[in-house]
């Protein structure tokens, strides 16, 4: 079975391009105004002791996410080509 990877998925210093948000009404009108957006740079950032949340380097900004969320987004590999959403985000 094939699994679609989400952005919980992610371990530390990872990027990855958002392909997919699952969710719908406030919460995914919140989400896309923290910049998780499809076609979105997203790097993970610091992960808690207990693994839950998981706070993303979205633009420039560190934004925590709980598990319950971030599995909701669904990502694709970040081949390092130039996105045009990633103006902003941290430079590797």
């Amino acid at each position: 079975m094939f699994k679609v990877a989400s952005l919980n998925d992610l371990k530390e210093g990872q990027k990855c391009v958002v392909d997919d948000i699952a969710v719908s009404g406030d919460i995914k009108r919140r989400l896309m105004d923290l910049g998780i957006i499809k076609g979105a740079v997203v790097e993970c950032g610091i992960i808690s002791p207990g693994g839950d949340p998981k706070a993303f380097y979205i633009k420039g900004a560190l934004i925590a996410l709980r598990e319950e969320d971030s599995s909701k987004i669904y990502i694709k590999a970040y081949d390092g080509a130039n996105s045009p959403y990633e103006k902003g985000c941290v430079d590797e």
